[in-house]
């Protein structure tokens, strides 16, 4: 069976840049990118593919596909991300005082998310768990972005004063976030690729593996099954990683999001929420 195809604009070839690459095993080979040269490539990408690819073009049909599967081609621009054409609606912010761990076991956190949250008048304040440093002690929500615990599982099992300084947020009644990493890093416990299990924060009933990998890749609906961290409503987000779940259990715990893929198949629940103290494998985008 053949279907008909509506007309749509065709995109001009754009020339190969064959002089630079991307930074070796931000995905699938044993030791990531540094932030650094992964900041500078993504620099230099942005300046290339503003000097070659028709923007403008792609971003409409960025925003036709979006109505095609379900996205308001028409969203009330006075709440979208600023420069968006999608019409995104910004992601609230988890606190007015947020603390963010941020070094090579924590390093992927969506700019735009930041960005958003400076707009909104938070008080932003960056630690690095490598360094052994604890969030500030005033803030009211903790991030624990997505990156590389595997790779840094035994200083991280050794970090005293970030898992202090975690702890006590929590006990003030702080929000604690995790995504992907971060989730991992909430967790009882990791084990690395060579089958080691490092203790983590121990916050979440928790259990994952890299010692046998299985990629996990897509682009997730979310929708909150009880409390958010992003309050009500769908959350548009992509799951990427090679972890195994061991355990995830629901004792003192809550299954955090309904999941689904791009297409709508349902992918059952993912993540967990333990009062203020949650997270999910998922990097939230934006919200519907």
């Amino acid at each position: 069976m053949r279907f008909a195809r509506s007309p749509s604009p065709s995109l001009p070839p754009c020339r190969a840049a064959t002089t630079w690459c991307f930074p070796s095993a931000i995905s699938a080979s044993s030791r990531p990118a540094s932030t650094a040269s992964l900041a500078a490539f993504f620099q230099r990408a942005g300046e290339w593919i503003t000097g070659n690819a028709d923007l403008e073009t792609l971003a409409m049909l960025a925003k036709s596909n979006w109505a095609r599967i379900g996205g308001t081609a028409d969203a009330d621009v006075s709440r979208a991300v600023p420069g968006d054409p999608l019409g995104a609606i910004p992601l609230p912010p988890l606190g007015q005082k947020i603390a963010v761990a941020r070094d090579d076991a924590f390093a992927f956190a969506y700019p735009h998310m930041l960005s958003g949250w400076r707009e909104a008048g938070v008080d932003l304040s960056f630690f690095s768990p490598l360094a052994d440093e604890a969030p500030a002690e005033d803030c009211d929500a903790v991030f624990l972005p997505g990156g590389y615990p595997e790779l840094h599982a035994g200083r991280l099992a050794a970090a005293e004063r970030f898992r202090a300084g975690i702890k006590r947020a929590a006990g003030r009644g702080a929000l604690v976030y995790g995504e992907c990493g971060g989730y991992m890093a909430l967790g009882e416990g990791l084990v690395d690729a060579e089958g080691a299990r490092h203790e983590m924060l121990g916050l979440l009933p928790l259990e994952t593996s890299f010692a046998e990998r299985r990629r996990h890749l897509g682009y997730r609906r979310m929708t909150p099954i009880g409390v958010s961290p992003f309050g009500e409503g769908e959350l548009m987000g992509h799951e990427f990683h090679y972890a195994t779940t061991i355990s995830e259990r629901s004792d003192g715990a809550a299954p955090l999001f309904a999941v689904s893929d791009a297409a709508g198949a349902d992918l059952g629940r993912t993540g967990l929420a333990a009062g203020r103290i949650m997270g999910s494998f998922c990097h939230v985008i934006d919200r519907r």
